[in-house]
This record gives C-alpha cells, sequence and structure tokens, in this order.
C-alpha cells in the first residue's frame, strides 16, 4: 500500500556514505528513517568497508538497499556511485548525507519545500549544530574564499540566537547534508575525485552556480554533526588533502588577486600553525598541509567529470 502523501511528493534517495563508521552509520540511518517526508527511500553506499557496517546496516535496517565498492579510494567515488543510482532510478532530488549526523524529523520536508519554491534552485542545505553541543553552529552554508583554507563554514562556532534565521543564497553547501535538483546534477556534472578528501563540495557548488543555478541555505531545515567522527580533526592525513585540494581549487578558480591572497595567507598560517602544534607534538600535521599544497600546485588537472563520464563513479562490488 502506498503511503498517504507520497504518490504526490517529490521523490528524494537519501544517500549515506559510510567508511567504517559501523555504530554512528546505525544512528544516522535510524534518525533518517524518522523522517516525516513520506517520500524519502535511504540507499547506504558503503566505501570499501572493513567494520562489518554493511552487515550490520543489513540486518537492523532490511529495508535500505547498500551498494559496496570493494576497495575505499576516498569519498567521492562513493558519493558519485550514490547520486549514478538515484538518477537511474529517475528520483526527482538527491540528498547526499554524512554518516554521522542526526536529522530532525522534518530537515527534509523543509529542504524540499525550499527547492521546490523556484526552479532555479539547485541545491539546498540546512542548519547544522554540532552534535555534543546542540546550540552551537556548525554551519548555515558555506563561504569560498582564497586564504589558507579556500572555504568555510559560515556561522561556525557560535552559538545560535536566531542570527542565521533566514534562508538565503549562499556560495555553496555543505556535503554534509545536500539535497540537489536532479536537473542541476544533470547540468553540473558528478564531484571531481581529483578532490580526494575535502573541497569537493565548494567545488561543485561553483560549477553549479556557473551552470545557472543557486544555492539556498534553509534555516528551517537542522540537523546535527557528529564531526570527523571517520576523519579525525587536525590530522597529518586530513590536513595533506585539505592543502592538496585548497591548491588545486585556486588553481581552478582564482583570480590574480585571489592567487596572491592566498599565498600570502598560506605563508603566513602555515609557520604560526607549525608553532601552536609543536607544543601538542603535532607539528607533522602543519607540516603536511605544506606539503598537500605543493602537491596541489602541481597535479594534472583535468575538466570536471559530466554526468555521461563512468570513470568518476566508484566500481560496484555488490549490492542488496
Amino acid at each position: 500500500m502506498t503511503e498517504p502523501g507520497r504518490r504526490d511528493r517529490p521523490r528524494v534517495a537519501g544517500i549515506v556514505l559510510n567508511y567504517n563508521g559501523k555504530d554512528v552509520t546505525l544512528q544516522t540511518i535510524a534518525s533518517l528513517l524518522a523522517s516525516s517526508y513520506p517520500a524519502l527511500d535511504l540507499v547506504l553506499v558503503d566505501n570499501g568497508s572493513s567494520d562489518g557496517t554493511a552487515g550490520a546496516v543489513a540486518e537492523a535496517f532490511p529495508e535500505v538497499p547498500i551498494l559496496r565498492i570493494a576497495e575505499n579510494r576516498g569519498p567521492v567515488p562513493g558519493m558519485n556511485l550514490g547520486l549514478r543510482w538515484a538518477l537511474d532510478r529517475d528520483y526527482d532530488h538527491l540528498l547526499l548525507l554524512n554518516n554521522d549526523i542526526e536529522v530532525d524529523p522534518h530537515m527534509v520536508g523543509e529542504l524540499v519545500v525550499v527547492i521546490e519554491s523556484d526552479p532555479k534552485i539547485g541545491s539546498a542545505g540546512p542548519k547544522a549544530y554540532y552534535h555534543e553541543d546542540r546550540r552551537r553552529l556548525w554551519s548555515t552554508g558555506g563561504i569560498v574564499r582564497f586564504k589558507e583554507s579556500v572555504n568555510r563554514e559560515r556561522g561556525n562556532g557560535r552559538v545560535d540566537r536566531g542570527q542565521y534565521d533566514r534562508d538565503g543564497e549562499v556560495d555553496y553547501l555543505t556535503g554534509c547534508a545536500l539535497l540537489m535538483r536532479r536537473e542541476a546534477v544533470e547540468a553540473t556534472g558528478y564531484f571531481d575525485p581529483i578532490f580526494a578528501l575535502s573541497v569537493e563540495d565548494a567545488d561543485w557548488g561553483v560549477r553549479m552556480r556557473r551552470a545557472g543555478y543557486r544555492a539556498v541555505y534553509a534555516h528551517r531545515a537542522v540537523l546535527w554533526h557528529m564531526v570527523s567522527a571517520t576523519t579525525g580533526t587536525y590530522t597529518p592525513a586530513k590536513n595533506f588533502q585539505t592543502g592538496r585540494s585548497s591548491a588545486i581549487f585556486v588553481r581552478r578558480y582564482a583570480n590574480p588577486w585571489q592567487w596572491l591572497t592566498f599565498l600570502l595567507f598560506s605563508a603566513a598560517a602555515l609557520p604560526l600553525a607549525w608553532l601552536r602544534e609543536l607544543r601538542r607534538g603535532n607539528q607533522a600535521a602543519a607540516t603536511a598541509k605544506a606539503r598537500g599544497i605543493l602537491d596541489g600546485l602541481r597535479a594534472p588537472l583535468a575538466a570536471p567529470p559530466a554526468i555521461t563520464e563512468t570513470s568518476a563513479v566508484g566500481e560496484l562490488d555488490s549490492s542488496r
């Protein structure tokens, strides 16, 4: 029997990407299944996990399809595999989701209301709080800049006092929970695998806007984010990829003034970060970011992948 209200609502594919995050993934899926939006279907993309996530999800939530990638090559091929799965099944909107979030039951519905309000809105994103400090903001939309980090989350670290209680256009929206109009995905293309760990959402947002669509922050849509539950926080591995992705983003989009800004801020910030981390014994994290920037400045660049290309999509190992 068709759920009341499902047939006349836009169909949304909720794509949850996981890598070795069994416990948080189970929590996230349970949260999403409690959504009040009737036309939401979930799919789990298991990105080469070795911790038994796929089996645990299959046992706990047999109604959720699972796409399994044999080897983890970073999040982007998994994200793109989920997008391909949803496009092949003619969903109206595609909702990319981290596996470390708790969503308000009305989040999906509020995002759909916003994206359906204007056909030129290509993406909508929520107000995101820190999970452990439930009134402290993690993101209210993204800002593109060309400093030592080329993007940042608007409102990050601030206590919510209603200062962001207004929907509005932003530079990009975080991939933590990103609702995308099908037509915008088809016009923009896949996420670019050249961004191995970070900045891929900002890059996709810039490309989407250049394709003629808008990114809109939806303040009534709410979630709580268990930030970096999978990748950690200030680590050498993560910092290397952040530096590399930042340099690639600058090469792709910066004008001469933005180039100069990025280089000057990086030259000032990296030594300060090294000194700060020295007392923690973590100075390798600062030097890793410098190495990442150099690697990104040398990396071969190619055009971002279109939807017709398959090389950007993770290879499916098995599915259920």
